[in-house]
């Protein structure tokens, strides 16, 4: 029940309680319109949602323009110190979480000029002076993928390690080897390990050639012309770390072949992961049995008890075409762009982001599973009974005799062909029934026919011969202990 009001004493009225009214931030650009950007516009074009990872790079390059500034006497040395320390506060306070973005102010740098206007009065106002978003954004992505290009690369060389280590660990172990999915020559699992090993240096050497395509500077191209300060674009590569200054200011503000570049590298490196993927998925099936995930990177079914499903590496595999499809965006984007600027490259943003966080979030995860893999030798050692794996040693044996290698191959193949007719295998047969198709062979060509014997006889430098594999891991192990 409400309480009455005492006898005697009238009952105060509350007074109405008006909202503020937020105050629209106004537009840095905002001069030459009659009226201000429709809401429906401004969530439509705003990019501060994705871009906000930008603000840290943001704020470091307003510092080192800031200093610059007052070094060429564009502004005093009293402007040039509030703006650099103002710009340090600012980037302290985002990430302690103490500030708020606008959408109104369309994106990272309008927001990061205007929260700096807010703390210094008009002195924030001057550090666009000779500055453009164009060579700005540029400037901030830039300085972006270069943190994500070491980062990438530090992900790649955990799971080489891996690879290496689990080579290391299984060199007695004996696998088939396979071409179009059939069993073809026995291989040394180990060998079949540093493949990856060797496809993952490929791609940490893309990563370097685009890290060094990337180390020029784009600030101080201004809008596209370049701008009408004393700017010194060497004093700002200095300050933040670029070995180059870009020698056009319209490709300067223009192209994003940089990050074309890294997204290349990405989808390579998701093409590699998504193989190994695959191949833990066949192996770790109960068709194969060659090698058992640990449990902890697998799944059950809700209906099926027995079930233990390979999740992560299947979606590693699935994760791959979604950096396929951030290349072919960020390409299809940029095939129909007429020089210099234009505003469909803020579209280049989300599909970039996406694609380094997919295929780092990949290589981690990747990296994680390799150290609880377990090979399953006697399984391989079952598969290599069947399939003939040894046919081709026993047509080199034939080789060694004399016989001609088209001829030892058609009387191998030959006997082959006899040996599947009636389910036994080479190692199987009486000296008679060999000789029967390969007339030169003799007691001592059954001492070719063993995976053992064939993995040794492939002794040449890169091939599966153990001293060979052994020699490669000690290769890797001390590419790995490089900085």
């Amino acid at each position: 029940m409400p309480k009455k009001p005492e006898v005697g004493k009238p009952e105060a009225s509350k007074p109405e309680s008006k909202k503020p009214e937020s105050k629209k931030p106004e537009k840095p650009w905002g001069g030459r319109f009659s009226e201000r950007t429709a809401a429906l516009v401004e969530r439509f074009t705003a990019s501060i949602a994705f871009d906000r990872r930008l603000f840290s790079y943001d704020v470091k390059v307003g510092i080192a323009y800031a200093r610059m500034l007052a070094r060429q006497e564009v502004i005093s040395k009293e402007e040039g110190r509030q703006l650099a320390a103002g710009l340090e506060a600012l980037g302290k306070d985002y990430a302690a979480g103490a500030v708020e973005l606008s959408e109104e102010l369309e994106d990272v740098h309008m927001n990061v000029e205007a929260l700096l206007t807010e703390r210094l009065g008009e002195v924030g106002e001057k550090l666009h002076t000779g500055r453009s978003r164009n060579d700005l954004v540029a400037t901030d992505l830039k300085l972006y993928v270069r943190d994500e290009l070491t980062a990438l690369r530090a992900h790649l060389r955990s799971l080489q390690l891996a690879l290496v280590r689990q080579a290391k660990a299984n060199v007695r172990v004996i696998m088939p080897g396979y071409t179009h999915m059939q069993r073809a020559q026995p291989v040394l699992f180990s060998h079949h390990l540093m493949a990856y090993y060797e496809m993952l240096r490929r791609d940490d050497g893309r990563l370097s050639d685009c890290a060094w395509r990337l180390d020029e500077l784009p600030l101080g191209a201004a809008a596209l012309a370049g701008p009408a300060y004393p700017i010194d674009r060497q004093f700002l590569a200095d300050e933040l770390g670029f070995g180059h200054l870009t020698r056009n200011s319209i490709d300067a503000v223009a192209d994003r072949d940089f990050a074309l570049e890294l997204l290349s590298c990405c989808a390579i490196i998701m093409v590699h992961a998504s193989r190994l993927c695959e191949e833990l998925v066949l192996w770790s099936s109960q068709e194969f049995g060659f090698v058992e995930l640990p449990d902890a990177f697998c799944t059950g079914s809700s209906i099926m008890p027995q079930k233990k499903n390979p999740d992560v590496p299947e979606i590693v595999r699935g994760k791959s075409g979604r950096v396929f499809g951030a290349l072919t965006s960020l390409l299809t984007m940029m095939k129909g762009l007429p020089l210099a600027y234009n505003r469909d490259l803020q579209e280049d943003k989300e599909p970039l982001f996406d694609a380094l966080d997919t295929t780092k979030a990949c290589l981690e995860v990747l990296a994680a599973l390799m150290p609880g893999l377990k090979a399953c030798p006697e399984r391989m050692a079952e598969a290599l009974e069947a399939g003939y794996l040894t046919a081709t040693d026993l047509a080199d044996y034939l080789v060694s005799k004399g016989v001609p290698f088209r001829q030892a191959h058609h009387q191998v193949g030959q006997t082959v062909g006899w040996c599947a007719a009636r389910g036994k295998g080479l190692a199987e047969l009486e000296i008679e029934e060999l000789r029967r198709f390969c007339p030169q062979a003799d007691a001592a060509a059954y001492a070719k026919m063993t995976p053992e014997s064939s993995i040794k006889s492939r002794a040449v430098f890169g091939a599966t011969a153990r001293r060979q594999v052994l020699a490669a891991i000690r290769r890797a192990e001390r590419e790995l202990a490089r900085p």
